[in-house]
Formats: C-alpha cells, sequence, structure tokens
C-alpha cells in the first residue's frame, strides 16, 4: 500500500455550513484499513440515531466544540481534544450541546466503503431522497440502526429545540 494524502482543500465537502462533512478517507483508499471523515455541526444538532457497527469499532476525536455522545447505557460529554472509542455492537448516537457546536474526526477501522451512505445523508437532507432509504442499506454501510431509551431521554430534556441533521424515519 502506498501513502494516502487528501488535502484539506481537495477533500469532497457535503452539506453547509456549520453542519458540514468532509469525505477524507474510505476504504478502497486505504485498502480496507479505515474510513475517515471530518463533521462539523452546529448548536444544538443531532447526529445520526442510535446504532451500532457489527465489524468495526468507531473512533471520535474533537478537534473543537463538544458533542453529547450515547456510548452503550450512558451519555457522556466529549469536549476538545478528547478521544472516545467506541467498540463493535454497542449502541451510539450523538450531537451537540444547545449552547457549542462540534468540529470531530471519526475514523472507523477496519473501515467499509461508506462515502455513499454520507452522500445518501446529503441527499435525504436536501430532500432528493426518502428517508425510508438510508434503512435499506443496513447491512452495505453496517450501519444498523435502534431504538436506544437512555438516547430517547436524552433527547426529551431538547424537544422543540434541536435538530436533526439529517431526517431519518423513525424505527
Amino acid at each position: 500500500m502506498e501513502s494516502v494524502l487528501t488535502r484539506g482543500a481537495d477533500a469532497e465537502r457535503l452539506g453547509e455550513a456549520p453542519n458540514q462533512t468532509w469525505l477524507l478517507a474510505d476504504a478502497e483508499h486505504t485498502d480496507g484499513i479505515m474510513n475517515v471523515v471530518r463533521t462539523t455541526l452546529g448548536p444544538g444538532v443531532d447526529g445520526p440515531p442510535p446504532h451500532f457497527h457489527k465489524e468495526s469499532p468507531e473512533m471520535f476525536y474533537l478537534l473543537d466544540g463538544a458533542l453529547r455522545i450515547l456510548a452503550g447505557d450512558q451519555v457522556l460529554t466529549v469536549g476538545k481534544g478528547d478521544y472516545l472509542l467506541v467498540p463493535p455492537l454497542m449502541h451510539h448516537a450523538w450531537g451537540t450541546p444547545m449552547d457549542t457546536g462540534a468540529d470531530v474526526l471519526i475514523v472507523k477501522a477496519p473501515g467499509n466503503n461508506r462515502f455513499e451512505y454520507f452522500r445518501l445523508g446529503d441527499r435525504i437532507r436536501r430532500g432528493a431522497a426518502a428517508p425510508a432509504e438510508v434503512l435499506a442499506t443496513a447491512e452495505r454501510f453496517d450501519n444498523h440502526f435502534v431504538d436506544n431509551p437512555v438516547w430517547r431521554a436524552e433527547l426529551a430534556v431538547r424537544v422543540g429545540e434541536r435538530k436533526q441533521m439529517v431526517p431519518l424515519p423513525e424505527l
């Protein structure tokens, strides 16, 4: 394998500020070692609903701001400079607190090709695809959505104030 370099200016960017995702490296670029994205979220914005990955852990490194992250049966606040590893099969979800956004580097290793998953999310956000389409991609992207009462309780505190970056279907 050769080295992999993605210049920030050349990375495919999805979304609009402050809610954007940069596609940095997919499994096809890294011989399946990992996939890497950078995501920014504005204050009070939710990422994906609770889900798990069968095959890969997921790593979060906060470049700036903060996230509230569901990790199993607890919700953690992760701030600038913090690192969190979520193991395979653990339910997880995330969103920003109401008073701050986040800039986060997300790595899944070993990787599977997930750029199309992020592109689908962007099409859903823009109304160019139906939210239900994401449910049909669970096996392809190793992204299995679940209901989680701990996360439901977390979101209930922020009802009416939070925004779902990509509108997803109810499970």
